[in-house]
C-alpha cells in the first residue's frame, strides 16, 4: 500500500530559551506491515525551503510545498501539502551482467531556482535524471484544425480562421523528464552533488567519481578513481561526496577507512592525489574487531559557510575545520551506549547501516538519526544534546517533543528506556533540515514527520 501522502503540519513554540520541537500532524501509512516499496530513501528541502523532496524504495519522488498562508502568518507557522508525485525510476535488468536494477531512489538534489520552474535531479543505483517540475494554470483554446476535443475537424468546413486563445484551469503541476545520465557508473551511486557554479555536479560509486556538465547527458569526466589494478588489493571504498557550497573546484569524499579528502580540481584533472586528509588516529582502548566497520563513514556534509564539514560514521558525528587535518574539532556521540552490542549488530547487518546527519541554517546545530525511531539534536555553542522520538503516539495536534533517555545500568527512571529494549527495526536513516529556518524532516520507514521551533 503507498503511503496516504496529506497535509503536514507544524506548531511554533518556545520554551525558556532552549529549542523545543513539536507537530500537529504527520502522513503515512496506516498498515502495521510495510511494503518495501514504501519506505523513503531520501529527503531534501529545496534552497529556499519551500519545496520538500522524499524519494522512496518503490522508484516514486513525492514533493511538498509549504503553504503560503502559514508562512506569511504572524508568528509564521509551517504547513505542507503535496505539490506533486511522479515514478522517477523503474525497475531494470542488465542483461550483459545477469544483474537487476532497483528502482530505488538513492538520492535527490535541487538546482537552484532561476526561473518559475523547479530542477531536481534523483539517481537510483546506475541512472542519474534531470527532472523539470512546472505549474500550468492554462490551456489554449479554439484550434483551426482540431476540436474542443482534441479530434481533427473536416477541413471544408473550416470558413474562417480563428486566433487560440488561453483560458483558465484548474492548477497543474507537471514532472517532465529533462535528460538522462547514464552508463558511466560500473557501480552503485551512492552520491550526488550539484556545484555552486550551476553548471555541472558530481556523482560517486564506490570507487569512481564523475563530473558531468548538466547539458551535456553522453560525457563525463572521471576525476576521482581508486580501482586498484588487481581487485583482490581492494582496501577501501567511496561511501559519500558533495561539491564545496562556495568554491566550484572544491569537493571533498569520504571513504570506508573513516577518511575524508578534499581535492582541488584547479591542481589536476584526475584528483587522485588530494589536497588534504582528514583522519583522526584511533583509540587504543576502543580497538575492537568491528573498528574497521564502525569507523566507516556513511555521510559527509559541508556547513553553509563552507568552514567546516561534519562527518557521520557509526556511533559519532565528528565536526572538522578545514584549515586543521589532524583531527576533529568536536565529536559527539551518537549511541555509545551500542559499542557493547556491536556484536550482536554485526550478527543483524544493523551495524551496516548508512545513518546521514544535517547541519541546521546557521550551522549552529547538527541532526543525525539512530534506532528505536529516535533522532538526535547537537547544540553547537553550549554542546547540549537531545534525542528525541519519531512515533505515532505523539502525534496529537500541539504536541510538544519531550527529549528521551536510554538506560544502560540496571535499574531505570520512569522516563527511560532500557538499552536492552531498543527496536532496531525502527531506525532514522534519512534526515534534513530547512536551509533558513528551524524545521526539520525526519524519514521513518514510511513515514514523514516534519518539526518546527521557535526560540
Amino acid at each position: 500500500m503507498r503511503p496516504a501522502w496529506g497535509r503536514i503540519s507544524r506548531q511554533n513554540t518556545s520554551n525558556g530559551g532552549e529549542i523545543t520541537w513539536c507537530f500537529s500532524q504527520v502522513k503515512g501509512s496506516i498498515e502495521e506491515e510495510v511494503a518495501e516499496a514504501d519506505i523513503i530513501s531520501c529527503v531534501e528541502f529545496n534552497s529556499d525551503g519551500d519545496l520538500l523532496a522524499t524519494g522512496d524504495k518503490g522508484g516514486r519522488v513525492v514533493i511538498f510545498q509549504r503553504d503560503k498562508a502559514s508562512k506569511n502568518a504572524v508568528p509564521s507557522r509551517g504547513e505542507y501539502n503535496v505539490y506533486s508525485t511522479f515514478q522517477s525510476h523503474e525497475p531494470e535488468f542488465d542483461y550483459l551482467k545477469s544483474l537487476e536494477i532497483e528502482e530505488k531512489i538513492n538520492k535527490i538534489r535541487w538546482l537552484q531556482q532561476t526561473n518559475r520552474n523547479h530542477f531536481l535531479l534523483s539517481t537510483n543505483d546506475k541512472t542519474i535524471k534531470l527532472w523539470k517540475v512546472a505549474e500550468r494554470n492554462k490551456r489554449p483554446e479554439g484550434y483551426n484544425l482540431k476540436d474542443e476535443l482534441g479530434q481533427t475537424r473536416n477541413k471544408t468546413a473550416i470558413k474562417s480562421l480563428r486566433v487560440p486563445i488561453f483560458q483558465p484551469m484548474e492548477l497543474m503541476v507537471e514532472a517532465s523528464p529533462k535528460r538522462v545520465f547514464a552508463n558511466a557508473h560500473t557501480y552503485h551511486i551512492n552520491s550526488i552533488s550539484v556545484n555552486s557554479d550551476l553548471e555541472t555536479y558530481l556523482s560517486a560509486d564506490d570507487l569512481r567519481i564523475n563530473l558531468w556538465n548538466l547539458e551535456i547527458t553522453d560525457q563525463s569526466f572521471n576525476i576521482v578513481d581508486i580501482k586498484p589494478a588487481n581487485m583482490e588489493e581492494l582496501t577501501e571504498v567511496i561511501t559519500a561526496a558533495e561539491f564545496h557550497p562556495k568554491e566550484c573546484n572544491m569537493f571533498v569524499y569520504s571513504s570506508s577507512k573513516g577518511s575524508i579528502r578534499l581535492c582541488d580540481m584547479r591542481e589536476q584533472a584526475l584528483c587522485d592525489k588530494h589536497a588534504k586528509l582528514f583522519e583522526e588516529p584511533e583509540d587504543p582502548t576502543n580497538r575492537s574487531f568491528f573498528s574497521e566497520i564502525i569507523s566507516s563513514i556513511s555521510d559527509v556534509k559541508f556547513s553553509h559557510s563552507g568552514k567546516y564539514m561534519i562527518t557521520r560514521d557509526y556511533l559519532s558525528v565528528k565536526v572538522w575545520d578545514l584549515t586543521m587535518e589532524s583531527k576533529p574539532v568536536e565529536t559527539y556521540q551518537v549511541h555509545e551506549y551500542l559499542r557493547n552490542k556491536l556484536c550482536s549488530l554485526y550478527e543483524n547487518d544493523c551495524i551496516f547501516d548508512k545513518f546521514e546527519c544535517s547541519w541546521s541554517g546557521d550551522d549552529k546545530h547538527i541532526m543525525t538519526g539512530s534506532y528505536n525511531n529516535f533522532f538526535r539534536m547537537f547544540e553547537r555553542d553550549n554542546k547540549r544534546d537531545n534525542t528525541y522520538e519519531a512515533c505515532r503516539e505523539i502525534t496529537k495536534s500541539r504536541t510538544v517533543l519531550k527529549p528521551r533517555k536510554v538506560s544502560t545500568g540496571g535499574k531505570r527512571k520512569k522516563d527511560e528506556i532500557s538499552v536492552d529494549c531498543l527496536d532496531f527495526n525502527k531506525k532514522i536513516l534519512h534526515t534534513a533540515w530547512h536551509p533558513l529556518e528551524n524545521i526539520v524532516a525526519i524519514a521513518a520507514t514510511n513515514n514523514l514527520y516534519v518539526f518546527s521551533s521557535k526560540d
